[in-house]
């Protein structure tokens, strides 16, 4: 089968590779609408998870099946599923823990395009379909579904990680697609005062749309200042870390009310340490706390976050600012996003 690859560190390309095969509890899968990520921009040209030789990329699709293994009970040839970023291994004693995401070692929940062939192949193979595959409804659109594979579950636990309540005050820094979701997220939790970080103007709409009250522009001065303007000099309840870099921490650290709650979702891709200042930090007793972490993965979690578009909550459709038609428009999609013109939020090529 074909596939796009990261071939070494900043190098890409079509390769032919045998096509997967089909364990007992596991499906093997074509996709249908499949959508590139900053995390394998990070991945192929800043070498963020170490060299990689000859891996299909991606791990955003939504999919049909092809087939499946002899254990599988839920799922059949023919059907359309949403394919979660994050497959963990049900079994592991991580995911008994509660760390699903870490199933077999730190981040190893995160199996394609990471330690496994990814999405951007004619064929890709999921472990344990029961559990990390999800029916796709009648009605849902594939490009916005394929939202789902991790825009969304990202996003929303930038949310869960920063503990966001009913009236908090919070800082979403970050509007790309994932700050997106986040803020979005923010809302359906009923967060009051909803503050958006960043500076494209497209982003600053949808930002809106999805329910930030204020937009803090990183262009027009600190956006510290900025915010202890805004809240006249107490800060915010709970901040959610989706862009930015090693330093965006100690801005977040400098905004955040003693007892508030930082959940990062960023892919630090470049930097070797995350620096805290001790004084804003409370000389380390200030209750602060700095949650990171990777999504959730798994069956119950997609449906649960279909649900909400099949009623009308949630519209991901917004993020959606390009659109290819073709496999092997893939790498075009791809290239923008390591572009990042100011016009793009989140392509997806439809197969």
């Amino acid at each position: 089968m074909k596939g796009f690859a990261m071939l070494g560190i900043g190098k890409t390309g079509w390769i032919e590779k045998a096509a997967p095969t089909c364990g007992a509890l596991d499906a093997i899968c074509k996709p249908l609408a499949l959508s590139p990520c900053t995390s394998d921009v990070h991945t192929v040209w800043a070498g963020a998870i170490g060299d990689r030789h000859d891996m299909i990329l991606g791990h955003e699709a939504v999919a049909q099946i092809v087939e499946v293994g002899s254990m599988v009970k839920d799922f059949k040839p023919g059907d359309k599923v949403i394919v979660p970023a994050i497959t963990p291994d049900w079994g592991s004693l991580e995911a008994q823990a509660g760390y699903s995401m870490h199933s077999g070692g730190m981040l190893a929940g995160w199996k394609f395009s990471n330690f496994k062939d990814g999405v951007f192949g004619e064929l890709f193979h999921v472990n344990e379909a029961d559990a990390n595959l999800a029916l796709l409804p009648e009605g849902i659109d594939l490009a916005a579904a394929a939202m789902l594979s991790d825009m969304v579950p990202t996003g929303f636990h930038g949310v869960e990680l920063a503990d966001v309540q009913f009236g908090d005050s919070v800082v979403v820094i970050g509007i790309g697609p994932v700050g997106l979701m986040s803020v979005a997220g923010t809302a359906l939790r009923g967060a009051s005062h909803i503050y958006a970080v960043g500076s494209r103007p497209n982003c600053i709409q949808i930002a809106k749309e999805y329910g930030a009250t204020d937009i803090i522009n990183y262009r027009e001065g600190d956006i510290v200042e900025q915010i202890m303007e805004k809240t006249k000099g107490k800060g915010v309840d709970k901040i959610v870390i989706a862009g930015g870099d090693v330093d965006t921490f100690a801005q977040a650290i400098r905004m955040l009310k003693p007892g508030g709650r930082i959940g990062n979702v960023n892919y630090l891709g470049e930097g070797d340490y995350v620096k805290i200042p001790r004084a804003e930090w409370g000389c380390g007793m200030g209750h602060k706390i700095i949650a990171g972490g990777l999504m959730p993965g798994g069956r119950l979690r997609m449906e649960k976050l279909v649900s909400l578009m099949e009623t009308g909550k949630l519209d991901t459709g917004k993020l959606i600012t390009h659109k290819f038609n073709g496999f092997e428009k893939v790498e075009d999609a791809l290239m923008l996003m390591k572009d990042k013109p100011r016009d793009l939020i989140k392509p997806v090529v439809l197969l």
